[in-house]
């Protein structure tokens, strides 16, 4: 990513007047000391489009250094296609990075895990991908193991759900989907565990709103709440 062109077009200023600032910034200076006495370096930048030009620059290394440490992680392990890695370097956040690296990041034992020990990894394949015209109490006959501790078909079934849960919330683009739907249509509600209690977090009692129109200042008063 060119972190000067990206910052020129989110402020709207031009290359020059970017590439002043984030050298001022990393010799050193401060933003009020930029802002006051380095006006004609800088074009005549304001407070404002320095402190957010400032944490913009942050974001944005410390986004590029996690892109190359996923790429490193992917690398080692032999995983890394041209496709990944290009999905990887076009990613514009963390959220989107950390998604991508989901499937890919050492996992601690899980039950999808241990399901897979099991040998129940082609029983949530054969579920995910509809492969089947059978009832899948039948599917799960052919999973059974004493030898591997899958007892009954229930416990086959159960296995591969576990299975596919797992591969589906590892799955970057529905990450993204019922991220972004949640924002869009979920609500967010707080309840008091004393409503005789006096409080200035009142107001926050006994509420549901919508997540589209909760105010950063609202969402930290009901957090603190």
């Amino acid at each position: 990513m060119d972190i000067i062109k990206k910052l020129t077009e989110e402020l709207a200023v031009k290359k020059w007047q970017v590439e002043a600032a984030v050298k001022l910034i990393d010799e050193g200076n401060t933003i009020p000391f930029i802002s006051r006495y380095r006006k004609e370096a800088t074009g005549a930048l304001n407070d404002e489009q320095l402190r957010q030009l400032d944490e913009r620059l942050t974001y944005l290394r410390n986004l590029e250094e996690k892109k190359a440490q996923v790429l490193a992680s992917i690398e080692e392990q032999g995983k890394l296609t041209d496709e990944l890695r290009a999905q990887i370097e076009a990613a514009q956040t963390q959220v989107a990075v950390d998604d991508l690296y989901r499937p890919y990041r050492p996992k601690r034992r899980t039950r999808a895990t241990m399901a897979k020990e099991k040998g129940l990894e082609g029983l949530a394949n054969l579920i995910l991908l509809q492969m089947t015209k059978r009832p899948l109490e039948e599917e799960a006959q052919a999973y059974l193991s004493e030898e591997k501790g899958v007892g009954s078909t229930e416990e086959a079934l159960a296995g591969a759900q576990d299975i596919i849960a797992e591969t589906i919330s590892d799955e970057a683009d529905y990450r993204t989907y019922i991220r972004e739907l949640t924002l869009r249509e979920g609500s967010i509600s707080s309840e008091a565990k004393d409503d005789n209690q006096e409080s200035v977090y009142e107001t926050y009692y006994h509420i549901t709103h919508p997540l589209s129109k909760m105010a950063g200042p609202r969402t930290r008063a009901n957090n603190r709440g």
